[in-house]
């Protein structure tokens, strides 16, 4: 089979995702596939390797575990079952402390923090489906870098399961969580080469 001759139209589950073999990578959103961007940018992997390395550090001896893409993270309705599961995402970085979601094909359930760093290549329709699938789901923390403004936007969960926007941080500010005290991580060193002139 190849990319061109699946229904766009149709609902899939994971159970069909797993027997693609084709060379372009997917995500599912309650059944609907989105075709994700080509490889990402130098800048973008430059920026995930730095918070990725810096969560692995800071998570060292806790009882917590850092993913980069591409990780599976499957986000469960009702059932965990793989015919069930419709949405199925890679999120560029994710944060999982509850171990028993971990399994050999990825996460099932919400991670407590999931990072996506912006490129050209993200569409509206395809943001606003992950906003509201990760919420739907518990995601405690929602992470958005993106590297054109070098801005960070964070969302927390509140105690009505509905995302709240904190402050929009920027060059000089410190990436912080309640999730994981202690834990501190400079923007300017997140865009660094943005402004040493390496990327744009």
């Amino acid at each position: 089979m190849q990319f061109s001759d699946l229904d766009l139209n149709k609902t899939y589950t994971y159970a069909d995702y797993l027997k693609w073999t084709f060379d372009e990578r997917l995500e599912l959103i309650k059944g609907r596939i989105f075709k994700m961007s080509p490889a990402p940018a130098e800048v973008h992997q430059r920026i995930s390797a730095i918070v990725g390395n810096e969560l692995y550090n800071y998570l060292k001896g806790k009882p917590c575990r850092v993913y980069a893409a591409p990780f599976d993270v499957r986000l469960v309705r009702k059932s965990v079952s793989d015919q069930e599961v419709t949405t199925v995402l890679q999120p560029d970085i994710c944060v999982i402390c509850d171990l028993h979601k971990i399994d050999k094909k990825g996460c099932i359930g919400a991670p407590d923090i999931v990072v996506e760093i912006l490129s050209k290549g993200n569409n509206k329709t395809e943001l606003k489906n992950k906003y509201e699938v990760y919420e739907e789901a518990g995601v405690k923390e929602y992470w958005i870098i993106q590297p054109q403004g070098k801005m960070f936007f964070k969302y927390i969960l509140n105690e009505n399961g509905k995302f709240q926007p904190t402050k929009i941080l920027t060059l000089g500010d410190e990436i912080t969580s309640p999730i994981l005290p202690g834990f501190s991580l400079s923007l300017d060193e997140v865009f660094a080469e943005l402004l040493n002139g390496l990327a744009d």
